[in-house]
């Protein structure tokens, strides 16, 4: 059963469409880059090779698997585990590579994401439509724009414990640096199909996956938790996400380092992060209690 016919709720009131809500400018600079990169990936079959295929799905796995899902997401935005400074700050720079934002402006929005979740407040709530959640929410100059919510972030100041530390303030400063470095190296190292491979096809993909869990799991799937928003578990999101497509489950416990928790739920970024707590890299892993569970459990 999906969400939409378990919630009784929302059978009164349905998710707005798009079409209801007020429209915002688009922010030009975001909307820019979004779109060259797009445009970019039309050379894609033409500049096709085994390097550039190869540097494509390594690069994707290091800046989704260990920069978004592992670091941002678990480590950053939730605190579901602890690693030693110099293991977090690698993990989290190899986040910044995957254009998503830098670690501070990303665990601000995620923390007001949860705080406000499903509500107009929600930076990318489900309420206007699939297409707002999507990614309408990130391109708008006001609201939803990523100027307009780290505005309001640091109202909430819900980021001071990245903010006081120094190699986070100077990521900020000096984001988009990054990634351009990379962009060059790589065309350094293999030319075009480098570039077009390993940052433009690999930044799209990863782009594309997190819209996912910010509009799919909010919209299609179940509920085996009572969470009292629209979060859902979708099983074939989470093949292309590291496991984070099991979104009921984070919004029941998000706190839990195990997003996949049957043991039938894929979830490869809680198999890394076991990997490191059997190293003894990780400690303090999160998990919800057999009393949390019985809670929430949907009868």
């Amino acid at each position: 059963m999906d969400a939409l016919s378990r919630d009784p709720m929302r059978a009164v009131k349905p998710p707005m469409s798009f079409g209801k809500r007020k429209r915002n400018k688009i922010d030009k600079k975001v909307a820019s880059v979004f779109l060259l990169l797009h445009l970019l990936c039309i050379f894609a079959p033409f500049q096709i090779n085994r390097g550039a295929f190869l540097i494509c799905l390594v690069l994707f796995t290091i800046t989704g698997l260990f920069g978004i899902t592992i670091s941002y997401h678990r480590n950053l935005s939730h605190k579901s585990f602890k690693i030693p400074k110099w293991l977090e700050y690698l993990l989290a720079y190899c986040g910044v590579h995957a254009l998503q934002g830098n670690p501070i402006n990303w665990v601000s929005t995620h923390r007001y994401h949860h705080q406000f979740v499903d509500t107009e407040k929600d930076p990318h709530t489900p309420i206007h439509g699939f297409w707002f959640g999507y990614i309408i929410w990130i391109l708008e100059e006001k609201d939803g724009s990523i100027a307009g919510m780290n505005r309001k972030h640091r109202k909430l100041d819900n980021a001071s414990d990245l903010e006081k530390q120094i190699f986070y303030r100077f990521i900020r400063k000096t984001y988009l640096l990054h990634p351009i470095a990379l962009a060059i190296i790589l065309y350094v190292i293999g030319g075009f199909p480098f570039f077009i491979w390993g940052t433009c096809v690999r930044t799209v993909m990863l782009l594309h996956s997190t819209f996912m869990v910010n509009s799919f799991c909010h919209m299609w799937g179940n509920q085996p938790w009572k969470t009292n928003d629209f979060s859902t578990n979708n099983w074939w999101v989470s093949l292309v996400t590291f496991g984070e497509g099991w979104h009921n489950n984070h919004h029941a416990f998000e706190y839990s380092a195990r997003l996949g928790i049957e043991w039938w739920q894929f979830d490869i970024g809680w198999y890394v992060i076991m990997f490191l707590q059997a190293i003894g890299l990780a400690t303090n892993v999160k998990l919800p209690s057999q009393s949390h569970m019985h809670k929430l459990a949907q009868t």
